[in-house]
């Protein structure tokens, strides 16, 4: 109790998703962290950052500075700057140090399949995507990460922070997680029920172990808050493991350390596993943190104080409120069985952090329910390519699904089938991945565009091709665009496995954003040869397929690029003035390779995006991403405020206030405005370096167009949660 009424320390994770994770922990601790020693804040001694010790390589940290201090002091302004633009970027992320430990105990490989149920704000998709890139080399990785939320506007706020990691890899859907759709994949032409290898379960939870951030949660907690969210918590769960591969591993996570959300949904859902599930002893993994067993013995109390002990004590008019699920298994072989003390359960004084609960389930056979029941007759859904039915399971209330026989009963079902196969198989020749018909399922909140993949023989791709002399094992196919008239004006790139999953399943999912920008249509470059220039965000993918308009720099050349607006060729080293010499005016390519006999020098790859003119040379790059290049080769990038910039600067700093009020917006509510952040927030945002004359015109007609979307956003209607159910 005396640790839950101190307040919570600011915890900092570096993302390990690009190869300068290094260079950034460098940077911290040679140049931020040292110059905090012996600072004095209002008369008290700033205490200098700690790492986590149970976290990787040193890569998450923790430090009492509160972000009033933060701000307020101007000796810290500049390591404030520093955390304010790295977030932006997307290599700092500021997370609550318990909320890192799922993604940890999920073990992720690259090639893993990997469903995140409840997934906003977004924080532990990041480290998702990040262990699926853990090596940079490999620009797709054969895994993925489907994040999923029930809260449209959350679901934007997602899309904000997933869009920092620049990754072909990730979608972001909009569903009740209970009743997530069973999708479809082609496996060699056959159809098959996509099974995730990991799946992230982190729950809507009373949120009791929060309190030391939401102060709220001290006046507004009530015993009926657990009971209220136990069965939503057992279905989401039970969705969960259903969806989940043979072998493969769920996490189920809470903010609360109520049995009720914990050890009792996760006995429940073992003990109606019949064996399927089993827990599994992570007592080794995450050496360093402190955590205490799961409990096999608790009692459920009413609002008024009644306790009881036993489901047969409840009287008839209380048996809604609370369920047999909710209490303790008595059978003792059956509760020595489950392993319940294989939990954890993370106490805020153990290492001064939140309260938190956490179980690792392993999936061992197909759930009782699921496994495939002979000469089933079963009414085929219409025209949907669903392969699955619904039925009640009337013991406990929650839907199960039952696979669909793998042979047809009689002829009606057969031409029904091929009806459906057909059906689908146009949509896919089209390429055209629409969302789904209104009549299939009730949508919340704007209706998203369609994902239409190029075609094989869109004469757009040609001049790119050529220009940028591709690589013939480049996955053109993977290649989509938002709109299915008009010029496109934006190419947007998904991993083949994701293309799989969206061509198979269009009208039965909501897909809120996939990909990432790779191209961007630039007029003035027709007369060069190619009307698309390349994109920053997709720079690290496409990087290894490109084979032409590659300049090498020395690290001089690029601070010139990144703190001059339009600098002359003149300006740069004889080597480069050589290269560029001989090339065609348009989009390049800008590479740093580090000299490891200069090891006072940036020590990791950079690959920017320019732009050659006649004169000139110049780099496309976002204004954070610019700063952090900076930062990194160790120029000085802090500009203190003065007077005259403030007025200024007044919507781009209430802007970066948002933002890193976003960095704790696991209790907050975004409005839809985030949306249009995430969408064109890097067109608003950047700095004059990459704008370039000959975009203007462009850029004024995505501006207005992102304006009128932005207010089609507000106006819509959007399913509201419930403001007690706090989710971390």
């Amino acid at each position: 109790m005396a640790a839950l009424r101190e307040p919570l320390p600011a915890t900092l994770r570096i993302t390990g998703y690009r190869s300068h994770a290094k260079e950034i922990l460098h940077c911290l601790k040679e140049k931020y962290f040292r110059e905090l020693q012996d600072l004095e804040v209002d008369g008290q001694k700033v205490e200098m950052p700690q790492s986590l010790s149970w976290y990787p390589e040193e890569l998450a940290w923790h430090t009492n500075l509160s972000r009033k201090i933060l701000r307020k002091s101007p000796q810290l302004e500049k390591f404030h700057q520093f955390l304010v633009s790295e977030t932006e970027c997307g290599n700092i992320s500021r997370q609550e140090a318990v909320s890192m430990i799922p993604p940890l105990l999920l073990n992720v490989s690259p090639h893993h399949k990997i469903l995140d149920m409840c997934a906003a704000p977004g924080s532990k998709t990041a480290q998702l995507i990040e262990m699926l890139h853990a090596d940079m080399n490999v620009p797709f990785p054969k895994g993925f990460v489907i994040a999923n939320d029930v809260d449209n506007k959350r679901c934007y706020l997602l899309v904000h922070q997933a869009k920092r990691l620049n990754s072909p890899c990730i979608m972001v859907v909009n569903h009740d997680a209970s009743s997530i759709p069973n999708l479809q994949i082609d496996v060699d032409g056959r159809k098959e029920i996509l099974l995730y290898d990991r799946v992230l379960c982190d729950v809507p939870c009373s949120g009791d172990g929060t309190m030391r951030k939401n102060i709220d949660v001290w006046k507004k907690w009530t015993t009926q808050n657990s009971l209220q969210l136990h069965g939503l918590q057992l279905r989401i769960a039970t969705r969960g493991v259903e969806q989940l591969a043979e072998g493969g591993r769920m996490v189920y996570s809470t903010c609360s350390l109520n049995p009720i959300e914990n050890e009792a949904v996760i006995a429940s859902l073992l003990e109606k596993s019949q064996g399927a599930l089993e827990l599994a002893d992570v007592s080794s993994e995450l050496p360093g943190l402190k955590r205490m067993p799961g409990i096999t013995k608790w009692k459920v109390m009413l609002k008024d104080g009644q306790w009881f002990e036993e489901w047969k004590d409840v009287p008839s008019n209380r048996q809604t409120q609370i369920r047999p699920t909710m209490f303790p298994v008595k059978d003792e072989e059956k509760l020595k069985a489950m392993n319940l003390e294989r939990c954890l359960r993370i106490l805020p004084h153990h290492q001064n952090t939140g309260g938190f609960f956490v179980a690792v389930l392993i999936k061992k056979s197909p759930m009782p329910w699921n496994k495939r029941q002979p000469k089933v007759h079963q009414k085929l859904p219409q025209r949907t390519g669903d392969a699955e039915v619904t039925a009640a399971n009337s013991g406990n209330g929650i839907d199960c699904i039952i696979e669909e026989p793998a042979l047809a009963e009689n002829e009606d079902a057969k031409k029904l089938q091929e009806l459906q196969n057909s059906d689908m198989e146009q949509g896919k020749k089209e390429g055209v991945c629409g969302p789904p018909p209104s009549k299939k399922m009730k949508l919340f909140g704007f209706k998203e565009d369609p994902f239409v993949f190029l075609p094989e023989d869109d004469p757009l791709f040609l001049p790119i091709q050529k220009f940028y002399a591709l690589d013939p094992l480049f996955p053109k196919m993977n290649l989509l665009t938002r709109t299915q008239e008009g010029k496109k004006r934006q190419l947007y790139m998904v991993s083949k496995e994701l293309r799989n999953v969206l061509l198979n399943n269009s009208e039965k999912m909501k897909v809120i954003n996939t990909g990432i920008k790779v191209w961007s249509r630039n007029s003035d470059g027709e007369q060069f040869g190619c009307a698309f220039r390349l994109a920053q965000e997709g720079i690290y993918t496409l990087y290894p397929f490109i084979h032409a308009r590659i300049i090498n720099v020395c690290i001089e050349d690029v601070k010139i690029l990144l703190t001059q607006e339009n600098p002359f060729l003149s300006k740069f080293s004889s080597e480069t003035q050589k290269k560029v010499k001989d090339m065609a005016m348009g989009s390049i390519v800008l590479k740093y390779d580090p000299d490891p006999e200069k090891p006072h020098d940036l020590q990791c790859p950079i690959v920017l995006c320019g732009w050659q003119g006649k004169t000139s040379l110049r780099a496309f790059v976002p204004k954070n991403e610019r700063l952090h290049y900076l930062r990194m080769m160790g120029v000085e990038v802090f500009k203190a405020k003065r007077k005259e910039e403030e007025l200024e600067n007044k919507t781009e700093e209430a802007r970066l206030a948002q933002i890193e009020e976003g960095m704790d917006v696991e209790d907050k509510e975004q409005d839809l405005v985030t949306k249009m952040e995430a969408e064109i927030g890097e067109e608003s945002s950047q700095s004059p370096v990459e704008s370039s004359a000959m975009e203007i015109e462009n850029k004024i007609e995505d501006l207005d167009q992102s304006s009128k979307d932005a207010n089609t956003h507000v106006n819509q209607e959007s399913k509201e949660t419930d403001a007690s159910n706090v989710k971390d």
